[in-house]
């Protein structure tokens, strides 16, 4: 059975044990922040809370030459479910003798946070004078409608003319070891709901109705063996997916009136979000239907191909774990679509992702440690080896 932490545990995984023991469920912040904040203003930084609605979000930067890495990362996390389906108490963090730090949030991200801060703390006392900006995004919103977080600071610094060169998002990227995968970038997230109209009527007269299930079937085989793109060297072709059906009155003997889709595109670089709607409306007509069609997007696909960062982390993972690790744009979105909108190299590198958003959520205690090592390594190839642009 798990037990409570000892104490005389690393600087990393103390303060991931006082971020997860924070309760921090979107949109609620519980005082993560300010734990943050105490860390980094000993450190010289200059701190901006900037609470947008109910999300507490903070910048806080150190340094005032040459290009500016920032850490993003978000210290909300997602409900834990039934308390009684966990081996603990959520919010209690443990490490089990097998070196498994346990608690919601430990994968999710705030193990990430905290490994960026210790990393920064050693970057700084080894290296006071380096030239560089060094930055904290940090969000208590990514978990949930991801409007007053991470997009709103972002606007907020695009008003402000900031400059933001790099980021790292600590994001558990990694899958079967730590590190040994970077995400150098996402998909775009093109959401829809469709409205199609018949005439609702009753199932024995069929002719004095128009079922709008039945209209609607081969207007989404259509839509479903669309071939939308081919995708590219970073990323799978588009993906379209129906996510939910509804219709019917709850009656068996009533053709419904009206049917709604719920669908969603994974969209690649190869095309367009405006593309994907014309072609999905060019579909629909084609199929000589009365609609109505609403549209999400819920973010742009984003690529640092190359450059810089992308040489620093890979740099950093294969210098402090002696492995290389790959590149991927695999998975969901993140909030590194709205940091990539300012021009900025973007990369998403933390640890394993086996268990987030699950119950008895974990991560291995020293990977935490290891990540601290890796951040530090990819600031030293920044700002001290000279690999930076000036």
């Amino acid at each position: 059975m798990p037990t409570t932490e000892p104490r005389d545990l690393s600087p990393t995984l103390q303060l991931a044990c006082e971020l997860i023991r924070r309760p921090s469920v979107t949109p609620d912040d519980l005082g993560c922040q300010t734990l943050m904040i105490e860390r980094l203003e000993a450190l010289g930084f200059r701190v901006e809370r900037l609470p947008f609605g109910d999300v507490e979000n903070f910048w806080a930067t150190r340094g005032h030459h040459g290009p500016l890495l920032a850490f993003a990362g978000h210290t909300d996390v997602v409900p834990s479910g039934p308390h009684t389906r966990w081996d603990f108490p959520p919010f209690e963090p443990r490490l089990d003798d097998d070196g498994m730090l346990r608690g919601r949030g430990a994968a999710d991200m705030k193990g990430s946070l905290a490994a960026m801060v210790t990393a920064v703390e050693r970057f700084v006392a080894a290296h006071p004078d380096y030239h560089g900006k060094i930055a904290f995004l940090i969000t208590s919103d990514e978990e949930g409608p991801a409007v007053d977080g991470t997009r709103a600071v972002v606007e907020h610094l695009r008003e402000a003319h900031e400059r933001l060169d790099y980021c790292i998002v600590g994001e558990p990227s990694s899958t079967a070891r730590l590190g040994d995968v970077i995400k150098n970038g996402r998909r775009g997230s093109l959401g829809g709901v469709l409205h199609i109209r018949g005439v609702q009527g009753h199932v024995a007269y069929p002719h004095l109705a128009r079922n709008p299930i039945h209209l609607a079937m081969p207007a989404l085989d259509a839509l479903v063996r669309e071939h939308w793109d081919d995708g590219n060297a970073f990323f799978p072709a588009t993906s379209f997916q129906v996510s939910n059906i509804r219709s019917g009155t709850g009656a068996t003997n009533v053709i419904p009136g009206e049917v709604e889709v719920v669908f969603n595109f994974r969209f690649s670089t190869e095309v367009t979000h405006d593309q994907l709607k014309a072609r999905t409306a060019a579909i629909l007509d084609a199929h000589g239907l009365e609609y109505q069609l609403d549209w999400t997007l819920n973010g742009e696909p984003f690529l640092t191909a190359e450059g810089e960062l992308v040489e620093a982390a890979i740099g950093g993972v294969e210098a402090v774990t002696g492995q290389r690790p790959e590149l991927s744009t695999s998975g969901g979105t993140s909030d590194g679509r709205f940091i990539a909108t300012l021009g900025s190299q973007v990369v998403e590198l933390g640890p394993l992702n086996a268990t987030i958003h699950q119950v008895n959520e974990c991560v291995r205690a020293a990977d935490l440690d290891t990540l601290s090592r890796i951040y530090e390594a990819i600031l030293e190839r920044l700002f001290v080896d000279g690999s930076a642009r000036p």
